[in-house]
């Protein structure tokens, strides 16, 4: 039962994402595409912005998206001592393991 559920559940998510195969909303599906990488496709941008809606606040999506511009960036603050930087980092990857379980 728990898997067909979670089977049910696979299928929705990717229904509802092919219709948005041809645009990717949002600042972390804009910076996934524009990225250099071959596999940002605008079905695993839109997929990873989902997630990001899903888990991050609209400021953390923000500063989230500077990490595909900038990786150094996201080093930095997970290096951080500051109590924000330690809070919005387990935030965020808690928001890259949810989009690396779920879109692949």
């Amino acid at each position: 039962a728990a898997t067909r559920r979670g089977l049910m559940g696979a299928l929705a998510a990717l229904l509802v994402l092919g219709g948005c195969a041809g645009r990717v909303p949002g600042v972390i599906g804009q910076a996934c595409l524009n990225s250099d990488r071959p596999a940002a496709t605008p079905a695993l941008c839109s997929c990873v912005q989902q997630v990001a809606n899903q888990t991050l606040t609209s400021a953390e999506q923000r500063r989230a998206a500077q990490f595909f511009r900038n990786p150094q960036r996201a080093q930095e603050v997970r290096q951080s001592d500051r109590p924000g930087d330690e809070r919005f980092w387990q935030r965020y990857r808690a928001f890259a393991d949810r989009a690396a379980a779920i879109c692949g």
